[in-house]
């Protein structure tokens, strides 16, 4: 019998594999706990590579095209120039619609090619999402030539205006036109151009006129986005963010990582420290918009933007997996421009453009607020819910090989399991590798649900291959940032309409968010062909008393499976 008490990973390969599904899950999550630098030290360099040459270092070269450009040599006379933060925002657009952003590379489960993006967005028949299925010309569920030109040309004016040695609203009309045309006919290029933030500064750019206009819109948005995202952080669901993300992070100290947790090895919940450093980031994302927006003294503008820069930087050098380091690199640099270098743009100012106080007061209150609130109908990019841990999420199990299907998808790229078996050396490790990437959803407390679910979905679960939709959905749709959304029921229905998949050989189990002071977690299982199975809520309070794996009768029933379900 095995000694619980030395009973410690790194596990034989066999075990892990063979296991039954809740002991599984257990020795993964015990596995990934124990971990002290997950991720490769070269593929922390690979992307902050990234970061600096590609995002920041693009961002230059397109300044430099500037009228009165100084020259490389002078940052401090053209880094902070009203035509430099508007290329910042240009540059982020085209950016992340190429998808050189957050959806790139092996931390986003993109090993060969590490991109989609264009790579997916300039290839007819290629799967998309429309926002109106069935309409005219862009309903349908397959990119066509048109699509294709219309991201081409968005792409190449943003291009345009990037080259310009001025930025005007004439070189922006393009791009403010296509952008929501885009969402029309794929709703992924909508979100991927990250509709709430950059999209919603270009319309600025575009309509206000005079510089402090268009700073002080500025201004709201920046503040708005730190608003709701410390506003969705109130849950119990971002303890458990800071738990995975601390120790997944390269620079928080080894001696602390075991801290995270309430007893490790076998109390793997987040600990009083991971709860308190979760209440001490929620507290910070608040106070700097609020010292920001009220501050009349350049002292206390000063210090929110220290501790602002001190924020975001803490998050970026932690390299949390999916996390866009970019946009935490623009929020600094925009914060610190839009508050230090122009003090006198109040937003007081905008009342000189009353639809444009409509506008912002939509984009960034109604929308979020609504998203908040009844998260099932807007995405958490658009309810500006960043990283609290609290997502929207699916879950693919396709029984047998019947993955084989998904072959039959016009993409750029193959499965995560097709991608890894052209790079490890045997199948053993390939699907190790895959069993890992169970950990992801039972170490969060959203992924607790499942404990429900998956005994409603599926009659056993050892005969079905786990797909989880986030990776699922970079490889359909070419792009995927957390967006349950863009991989629950409408994703399956264009998988079916082209794959054809049999009753019982492709199960989803979706999972929404929760509410606002709400309560429960709604998931359904959907069966690609006969439609939704099982319907259910789950109460997350009592969740937070189990372990993030299988155990007593949630264990008995996943073994069970729809063969002891009553319904």
């Amino acid at each position: 019998m095995t000694n619980p008490d030395l009973d410690l990973p790194p596990y034989d390969v066999q075990r892990l594999l063979s296991a039954p599904f809740p002991e599984r899950v257990r020795l993964v999550c015990r596995s990934w706990a124990a971990q002290i630098n997950p991720n490769p030290f070269i593929v922390l360099v690979m992307y902050w590579a990234k970061y600096l040459i590609l995002f920041v270092g693009g961002w230059a070269f397109f300044v430099s095209f500037a009228a009165d450009y100084p020259g490389i040599g002078s940052p401090g006379a053209w880094a902070f120039t009203a035509v430099a933060f508007q290329k910042a925002i240009l540059w982020a657009i085209f950016y992340e619609s190429a998808g050189f952003g957050c959806s790139s590379g092996p931390m986003n489960a993109r090993f060969s090619p590490p991109i989609g993006g264009f790579l997916h967005f300039l290839r007819p028949g290629t799967t998309k999402l429309p926002l109106f299925p069935g309409l005219p010309v862009f309903g349908g569920f397959r990119r066509t030539w048109l699509d294709v030109a219309l991201y081409a040309a968005n792409q190449l004016f943003l291009l345009r205006v990037l080259v310009a040695p001025e930025v005007t609203p004439e070189l922006l009309a393009p791009s403010f036109i296509l952008i929501p045309l885009l969402g029309l006919t794929d709703k992924t290029l909508f979100l991927a151009a990250r509709a709430e933030h950059y999209y919603v500064a270009l319309v600025c750019l575009t309509v206000a006129s005079g510089d402090v206009l268009w700073i002080s819109a500025c201004k709201v948005i920046w503040c708005s986005i730190w608003f709701w995202a410390a506003t969705s952080k109130l849950n119990h669901h971002f303890p458990s963010v800071i738990m995975v993300m601390m120790n997944n992070g390269p620079f928080f100290p080894k001696n602390l990582k075991k801290r995270l947790f309430a007893s490790y090895p076998d109390d793997l919940r987040p600990s009083r420290m991971a709860i308190s450093m979760a209440k001490v980031g929620t507290f910070t994302e608040y106070m700097i918009p609020l010292m920001l927006i009220s501050s009349e003294s350049a002292l206390v503008t000063g210090f929110a933007l220290f501790v602002m820069c001190l924020f975001h930087g803490f998050i970026a050098v932690n390299n949390p997996s999916g996390m866009p380091i970019e946009w935490n690199i623009l929020m600094v640099y925009g914060g610190i421009f839009l508050f230090g270098f122009n003090p006198e743009a109040g937003i007081l100012a905008l009342d000189a453009m009353p639809w444009l106080v409509a506008f912002l007061f939509f984009c960034m209150f109604v929308i979020p607020c609504y998203g908040n609130f009844v998260p099932s109908q807007v995405s958490f990019l658009m309810a500006m819910r960043y990283y609290a841990g609290n997502w929207a999420y699916n879950v693919w199990l396709f029984r047998g090989d019947s993955s084989k299907k998904l072959a039959k998808l016009t993409k750029a790229s193959g499965t995560m399991r097709e991608q890894l078996e052209g790079m490890l050396p045997d199948a053993e490790t390939v699907d190790a590798a895959l069993v890992m990437s169970l950990a992801h959803r039972f170490m969060h407390l959203e992924g607790r649900p499942l404990l429900d679910a998956l005994p409603k979905a599926v009659d056993h679960i050892d005969n079905y291959e786990w797909m989880d939709g986030e990776i699922l959905c970079g490889m359909v749709l070419g792009w995927n940032f957390g967006d349950g959304h863009l991989n629950d029921a409408q994703l399956l229905r264009a998988v079916q309409e082209q794959c054809g998949f049999e009753e019982g050989e492709l199960r989803v189990i979706t999972v929404e968010s929760q509410p606002l002071f709400g309560r429960t977690m709604a998931w359904k299982v959907v069966d690609a062909k006969s439609g939704i199975v099982e319907a259910g809520e789950t109460e997350i309070a009592p969740m937070r008393a189990l372990q993030p794996w299988p155990t007593g009768e949630y264990a008995e029933a996943v073994a069970r499976g729809r063969a002891g379900a009553t319904g």
